[in-house]
């Protein structure tokens, strides 16, 4: 008898097995067309005495969020690229453009034209009620392998700085779901098929997965994209402060170091000046010979709340409203003006 009711048991749990296989089965087939792919490419101009224009490609992934078009993915994988392409689960492709960023937080809102028939609109859950030990999935690229399923558990909730070493907005989730490079973007499926994360990062020492992955929380991407504007300037920056501000001279306590910037962005109309000498330094590749960025709207960057200020300004402006910035530029500080677009 004991024999039996073990066999028993071992059949009933491969029936479970195989009932949550065939469950999680339909799920990806429900949820992935509303997964993207995203390819972005930037000119970046490197080197000292003549500059060599240089194109960096970047593939990410994404989500649609809205019948209309709009698309939620990571800010890195778009923010300062000068093209975007976005290719749906049915092989179609079609341009794409940022309507909204918050690199404090990576995540950014792009907008296509046009959406396949056969597209999904995926249902963003409630990240606050996601628990430590619930499974989660994600769908992305990983090396560019298109709408490639992981499977895992959320592992921890952070604070994005925590993590991220910056001045990072709201909380990221944990996982053991494997992430590589191209997932970055993607989103992170609970089992009832609601978007619960957006992927962020990957903490690795060999460069793959190691099981410690990180998603930016759906109710952060609620309330900082869809809830509020998010102003995208165009601009990749690196924040300084500490021995690091000192060492380059900088006139306060923090301010941003502009690394590289969109054609036609709002900060390449201002006339910010990217760096252009890549530097190793404590392990970060970092590009300095550009402008760094003292004050916006007369907001210092060196107020601890200067960044969040800002973030609110340039959030209630209108097409036709100008923004001055101070910047540190060869050693001198000078003021930048531009008047917003309407594409801004």
């Amino acid at each position: 008898m004991p024999r039996f009711l073990a066999c028993l048991l071992s059949l009933l749990i491969l029936a479970s097995a195989a009932t949550q296989a065939a469950d999680l089965a339909d799920l990806f087939e429900r949820v992935n067309p509303s997964v993207v792919v995203i390819q972005s490419q930037e000119q970046v101009a490197r080197g000292t005495d003549q500059l060599a224009w240089r194109t960096i490609q970047r593939v990410g992934s994404g989500v649609l969020v809205s019948g209309d078009g709009r698309i939620v993915t990571a800010a890195h994988v778009v923010q300062s690229a000068d093209q975007i392409q976005v290719s749906f689960a049915d092989g179609s492709t079609v341009d794409a453009r940022v309507i909204g960023s918050e690199p404090a937080a990576d995540i950014a809102l792009l907008k296509v034209e046009a959406v396949p028939a056969s597209a999904a609109v995926a249902r963003l859950g409630d990240s606050d009620g996601v628990r430590i030990g619930q499974p989660v999935f994600a769908i992305g690229a990983p090396h560019g392998l298109a709408h490639a399923l992981s499977v895992g558990h959320i592992s921890a909730r952070h604070r994005g700085s925590d993590i991220t070493g910056d001045f990072g907005l709201g909380e990221l989730l944990q996982t053991d779901a494997s992430l590589n490079r191209g997932n970055s973007g993607g989103p992170l499926f609970n089992h009832s098929g609601e978007v619960v994360g957006i992927v962020s990062r990957i903490l690795t020492s060999s460069g793959g997965s190691q099981g410690l992955g990180f998603a930016v929380t759906s109710n952060q991407v609620r309330e900082l994209l869809l809830e509020q504007r998010a102003f995208w300037n165009g601009l990749n920056g690196y924040w300084v402060q500490g021995n690091l501000a000192r060492l380059l001279n900088i006139p306060q306590a923090r301010g941003l170091l502009v690394q590289g910037m969109a054609s036609g962005s709002p900060a390449a109309r201002i006339g910010l000046r990217a760096g252009t000498v890549e530097v190793d330094i404590a392990g970060e590749t970092l590009i300095l010979g550009g402008d760094v960025i003292l004050s916006v709207a007369g907001i210092s960057f060196a107020d601890d709340d200067g960044y969040q200020r800002v973030r609110q300004h340039l959030g209630g402006l209108n097409p036709g409203d100008s923004v001055t910035i101070s910047v540190l530029r060869a050693g001198e500080r000078i003021s930048l003006t531009t008047t917003l677009g309407e594409s801004d």
